[in-house]
């Protein structure tokens, strides 16, 4: 027999009482903002760039769109130029070709990783979410695993040019292009193949085939059913809202591998799921 409808909110243990978003945690992470989704919006990111959103819409052309964001990351964070921001050559860490690009590709090899840790760091300073797993089930954030992913995400900023504000522009530059490239539509249908529906958090089981569970604070999906499939049995079939996007690999054209994959930010979802 299917539980009530109520639409739970996300649990204490998994948020912040703070962040730097437009919305609290326990709003944009529950089952009401997976319905009824509003555009979500990073404290002064628009404002300080906003030369930069002023030329991309004059642009038709979403290539054009890529290659202009690209340079302008490359000119503000001195990416090309790493001793503009202060690196000096023979430093016994050389973390100057630490930038946006090489975390995004990094997530995609190892989400559990370096990168992967500075990922979900962001997405917790920024939207105020716990992450739930990295190397480990984080239940308890005096325990050890949080511990562990705290030093794994410090280390991978130290020595970086203000890494966690480019990918505060990332996710910006990745609202402002699915607003372009899909004007009016607020959701995606997205795919997670997983060994079984248990190895999230379930919630609430709403029926044999629907339940809610509380997703990791950052976790990958693909729109292409079939190649979920080639990561677990049972496949997880979501309505994402497209401002829960962090990125897509197909935002920088020729610069990220895994054409399919997104980068979604967690909170409680209601999915529904098939075995293979």
């Amino acid at each position: 027999m299917p539980v009530s409808d109520a639409s739970p909110s996300l649990p204490v243990r998994a948020r912040l009482p703070i962040n730097r978003c437009s919305l609290p945690a326990v709003l944009l992470g529950s089952v009401t903002y997976q319905r009824h989704p509003v555009p979500l919006t990073l404290d002064g990111v628009l404002e300080l760039h906003k030369q930069l959103f002023m030329q991309l819409d004059g642009m038709t052309d979403p290539g054009q769109r890529a290659r202009l964001f690209q340079d302008h990351m490359s000119a503000t964070f001195s990416l090309d130029s790493p001793e503009e921001a202060g690196y000096q050559p023979g430093t016994s860490l050389d973390r100057s070709k630490a930038s946006y690009l090489r975390t995004l590709r990094g997530w995609a090899f190892a989400s559990d990783g370096l990168e992967g840790a500075v990922l979900k760091g962001w997405v917790e300073s920024r939207f105020g979410l716990l992450p739930r797993y990295h190397g480990g089930l984080v239940r308890d954030v005096s325990g050890a695993t949080y511990r562990a992913y705290l030093e794994q995400r410090a280390r991978g900023l130290y020595g970086t040019n203000a890494l966690e504000a480019q990918l505060d522009l990332v996710f910006t530059y990745c609202q402002y292009e699915l607003g372009r490239q899909w004007p009016g539509r607020t959701h995606i249908t997205l795919y997670r193949g997983v060994n079984r529906v248990g190895d999230h958090e379930v919630l609430q089981t709403l029926d044999d085939r629907r339940c809610r569970v509380l997703l990791n604070s950052l976790s990958s999906f693909t729109d292409q059913r079939d190649r979920a499939g080639e990561f677990g049995d049972t496949i997880l079939e979501v309505a994402i809202p497209l401002a829960k996007v962090a990125f897509f690999h197909r935002l920088l054209p020729g610069k990220l591998q895994g054409e399919d994959e997104y980068a979604v930010i967690g909170g409680v979802y209601e999915v529904s799921y098939t075995n293979e």
